[in-house]
């Protein structure tokens, strides 16, 4: 199977947290569908909510902080407004101070995925921009653990 069709036949099963979104009148765009850079602010609010709510991030004060390094999308359907969006989150590898995230945005009541994306952040020192040598603090490092779905790809 392709990689595309892998990732065409994602279920919000193959997804450990679920964010739900309420699609905005201005999320459209003139093809009367999201607009793709919506997608982007979508996949970067899933993954920060998930860390402030389960890995302890705090984001004007936490020590460490993710940049994102790294992003794509692959879409496959369209979702407009005033559909509720469904945004599903994984992890697919750990590093020593990174992360790859999967996410998935499906509509409510549809089982079809519309757009599969991926971000990698790596956790920077607040003060010096840089990765920590020891790497990601262990809290951070737990949460993340919390979404991985394949254990033996855990290092970037």
């Amino acid at each position: 199977m392709s990689d595309i069709s892998r990732l065409k036949s994602r279920t919000r099963a193959d997804y450990r947290y679920i964010l739900e979104y309420r699609t905005r009148w201005s999320d459209n765009d003139m093809y009367d569908h999201m607009n793709n850079s919506i997608y982007n602010f979508l996949y970067d609010s899933v993954i920060n909510t998930y860390l402030m709510e389960n890995c302890g991030l705090h984001p004007p004060s936490s020590p460490q902080y993710g940049m994102v390094v790294h992003s794509h999308n692959d879409y496959f359907a369209s979702i407009s407004f005033p559909a509720c969006a469904e945004l599903a989150l994984r992890v697919n590898r750990i590093g020593n101070s990174s992360v790859a995230y999967e996410i998935a945005l499906f509509e409510k009541g549809h089982d079809a995925v519309r757009s599969v994306g991926e971000f990698v952040q790596v956790f920077v020192d607040r003060e010096t921009g840089r990765p920590n040598a020891k790497g990601m603090n262990p809290e951070l490092r737990r949460g993340l653990e919390n979404l991985l779905v394949n254990r033996e790809a855990s290092k970037l």
